[in-house]
């Protein structure tokens, strides 16, 4: 074990280290980063990706001047300040390389495209706002209020709300599929732009929400859309390739 921190008398190794990350529930994204990035490399390698030793030494470059080490001196204490190698430092880089190279391969705007065209609906949004309370009867108050003024939505979501969009009149924004409970999201995306919807009770009954929708927006390919389209064959991609290596957390 490597003793990682001393505070006073106090020494944390890479051992406790670890633990500390398991409890503070931070280990399991860390692993995941890791185990995507080497899954990544491991197929590049196996479909051939080939880099340049300039194309190496270019985001080795770059990497230094991130780090303000602007002299060969300077690198040489910063790598060894971590204890790695100039070979391990190389392969971090080269690594780093495979991984994005592999990725551009994975999500291509073609790809992204093809997607978008095979599930745009998935992609539609509406905005929206909502007023949450911890009584069913109160709920059914404020519907019949607003059954008369809907106008007063935004009112009454000031006064109302227990949700931390009160301050806003209830507004929430905008909203895509997905992001709503799955008997609330098919009820209010298919609702009309103005309607008032609910209220639908939380799965433990503690509290109370109705919708309104301000606004409906048909699918589009914007940037935030090709954003998460990339995300989501990035994720597809790298399930498939967990699927077919022996994955073991030590």
């Amino acid at each position: 074990m490597t003793n990682l921190i001393r505070i006073n008398d106090e020494v944390i190794n890479s051992d406790s280290f670890v633990k500390l990350l398991k409890l503070s529930g931070r280990f399991d994204s860390l692993i995941d980063d890791i185990v995507q990035e080497k899954l990544a490399v491991h197929s590049a390698r196996k479909h051939g990706v080939r880099l340049t030793p300039e194309s190496v030494q270019q985001r080795s470059d770059q990497l230094r001047r991130v780090n303000g080490l602007h002299r060969s001196v300077e690198m040489k204490r910063y790598l060894e300040s971590m204890k790695v190698t100039p070979e391990e430092y190389e392969m971090y880089v080269t690594e780093t390389l495979c991984f994005e190279k592999m990725m551009e391969q994975i999500v291509t705007d073609a790809k992204v495209e093809q997607f978008f065209r095979l599930n745009s609906p998935q992609f539609d949004s509406i905005d929206v706002s909502h007023i949450v309370v911890d009584s069913d009867g109160k709920a059914r108050e404020i519907m019949a209020i607003l059954g008369d003024e809907p106008e007063r939505f935004a009112e009454l979501a000031h006064e109302f709300s227990i949700a931390d969009t009160r301050g806003h009149g209830g507004h929430v924004g905008k909203v895509l599929r997905g992001a709503l409970r799955g008997d609330v999201e098919a009820k209010v995306f298919h609702a009309q732009k103005g309607e008032i919807l609910g209220p639908f009770a939380s799965p433990d009954g503690t509290c109370f929400e109705i919708f309104t929708v301000n606004d409906k927006s048909p699918a589009s390919l914007d940037d935030d859309t090709k954003a998460e389209i990339r995300r989501v064959l990035k994720e597809q991609w790298l399930a498939a390739q967990a699927s077919e290596h022996r994955l073991e957390v030590m």
